[in-house]
């Protein structure tokens, strides 16, 4: 009965989450508040995510780091969502610094590259028994295929897949705000917090996995 209450309450404010996103797409916001929210809006990812550890940190065990993870992927939600959904609503706007780039090329790597983000929620559901944006917190460390070769391909395609819809939308600008604001936060998020809450929830099984896996960018499983 707990379980499913839990299931039933995530659910809810999952679809309030997303609700808050749709209402966002179309609002005829001014540039200043466009502004506010595409760059302003990511932020509070930082105070937010040093709260979240220190709260780890007063009580390291498993089931509070699921309870606080729950709590900071929904929270991270709002933060990083409002930002990537006005950021593509409104890239037209954006002046300056057209990136001589023909739009096929652009496409294809957005292709590629969404592919490939797909594939690794496919991994972790498959391995880990888990979802992103906290519908189920993974229940086995997810170690095989895409993990291999970096513990964090969600991260890593996802990053690939905004630099390249700035590519596909020729706007240099795009590719600051991906590079220079979007990504710091997220890395923020996954050095600061993401790493410790699998380390309290999974032990040694993930201080193995952590020594012998980049935490980005691939390596072949087994090479040093």
């Amino acid at each position: 009965m707990k379980n499913s209450v839990a299931f039933i309450f995530r659910v809810a404010l999952l679809l309030g989450i997303w609700l808050i996103w749709l209402w966002a797409i179309d609002q005829p916001f001014s540039n200043l508040v466009n502004l506010s929210i595409i760059a302003g809006g990511l932020l509070p990812v930082f105070p937010l995510v040093w709260f979240a550890r220190k709260l780890l940190d007063r009580k390291p065990t498993a089931s509070r780091a699921a309870l606080v993870t729950t709590l900071v992927h929904y929270s991270l939600g709002i933060f990083f969502g409002l930002p990537i959904i006005r950021a593509l609503s409104t890239y037209r706007q954006w002046i300056g610094w057209k990136l001589p780039v023909p739009e096929e090329i652009g496409l294809a790597l957005v292709i590629i590259t969404g592919a490939a983000c797909l594939l690794t929620v496919v991994n972790l559901a498959l391995k880990g028994l888990g979802a992103p944006f906290a519908i189920a917190l993974s229940r086995k460390l997810a170690v095989d295929w895409l993990y291999a070769w970096t513990r964090n391909p969600m991260v890593l395609t996802a990053l690939a897949l905004l630099l390249s819809l700035g590519i596909w939308f020729q706007s240099g600008l795009f590719l600051i705000w991906a590079i220079f604001l979007f990504a710091p936060a997220l890395l923020f998020f996954i050095k600061v917090y993401e790493e410790r809450e699998l380390e309290i929830r999974f032990g040694a099984s993930y201080l193995a996995y952590k020594s012998r896996t980049p935490m980005l960018f691939p390596r072949r499983p087994g090479k040093n």
